[in-house]
């Protein structure tokens, strides 16, 4: 469903344009460091689009706005309760502004919030959780329908102050309200929605829920942007968006498709630790190719044939093949090296 364009950055969210990953930093910051702006390019090579950023206090404003001025990917920033931390960060290259306005206080605090917006034309999300209804939808016996009253009430006043360049969320921790929520939404309304099951949890459960939800919304044509909410480091919520985009072939990067068996008793090749040890590499490859990470010599090569390049072993002798076939023959001290060269050099 053809939703209104929004820019946050130099990312288009809406207007069929490719769905875009987001996720959020897990913990407060107090400096900027080289360090720091280093896990987040890893963030933005492992294919996230957009990052977010709480702000709590208004001095954080001046860590985040110097965050934006060094990174590539755009950096929203998420603000409740005070007005004037949203109109400080929009000082700096904040590409967007998340705000729940029922909980920024007066309108003429959201008034403030939206002039300065449309000056700097900066987008705002507005954010409604199921966790943070106001008051009088609270204890509604449809989450779904309480969301979107939410939802309508801030549209309007934005809309009252010819203000249109936002997006919604509408987000729950049940499935079902969340996806009614969308559903219902997507069929009144052309303002993009950022997806997302909130709490979800930590990496099982989050992954679950999220990939069942977004399954049905996406495949349906709804949403332009998302989030999966992990309980953990925020590059595993990457992955797992990476992984559920291209299982629906939505995925609009190339990248590899890892082929990989679990641990047995007859293993002899570490296929855990190596793919931990591969998977940074793996995440910033632009190459569709399929890889293969084998626990057995004997079958290893034949199972995963059908790979572009796999590796196994036995012991300290370690072996890479090319559609099955063995090209090389090295060390386990020499795999790791020696099967990123090969990956490297790896021509479709």
């Amino acid at each position: 469903m053809k939703t209104k364009v929004v820019k946050v950055g130099d990312i288009l969210i809406g207007g069929g344009n490719p769905v875009s990953i987001q996720t959020m930093w897990d913990k407060p910051i107090y400096s900027v460091d080289n360090s720091l702006i280093e896990k987040l390019n890893d963030i933005n090579a492992a294919g996230c689009d957009i990052i977010r950023f709480a702000v709590p206090k208004i001095e954080d404003a001046t860590i985040i706005g110097e965050i934006a001025s060094k990174i590539l990917m755009p950096v929203v920033a998420d603000i409740h309760f005070d007005y004037k931390i949203a109109l400080k960060c929009m000082d700096y290259p904040i590409a967007k502004i998340r705000i729940n306005p029922g909980n920024i206080g007066s309108k003429w605090k959201v008034e403030e919030v939206i002039q300065k917006a449309k000056d700097k034309n900066i987008p705002i999300r507005i954010g409604i959780n199921g966790g943070s209804l106001p008051s009088d939808l609270r204890g509604s016996s449809s989450i779904s329908n309480a969301l979107i009253t939410a939802a309508e009430r801030e549209m309007e006043f934005f809309d009252s102050h010819n203000f249109n360049n936002f997006l919604v969320s509408l987000k729950s921790s049940n499935m079902e309200e969340a996806y009614k929520a969308n559903k219902d939404f997507s069929l009144k309304y052309t303002n993009p929605l950022h997806l997302g099951i909130t709490e979800a949890g930590s990496l099982i459960p989050a992954v679950v829920k999220s990939s069942i939800f977004l399954y049905r919304v996406l495949s349906e044509g709804i949403g332009d942007t998302l989030r999966i909410s992990i309980s953990d480091d925020p590059l595993k919520e990457i992955y797992a968006a990476n992984e559920i985009l291209s299982a629906l072939k939505m995925n609009k990067r190339e990248r590899v498709e890892l082929v990989s068996c679990p641990k047995c008793g007859r293993a002899s090749f570490d296929t855990h630790e190596f793919n931990n040890l591969i998977q940074k590499k793996l995440l910033t490859v632009r190459k569709n190719i399929t890889v293969a990470i084998m626990g057995c010599t004997v079958n290893g090569p034949e199972e995963a044939k059908h790979a572009d390049l796999g590796i196994t072993g036995s012991g300290n002798s370690i072996l890479i093949f090319k559609h099955g076939k063995i090209i090389r023959k090295v060390t386990s001290d020499q795999a790791l090296k020696a099967f990123e060269e090969e990956i490297d050099n790896f021509e479709i």
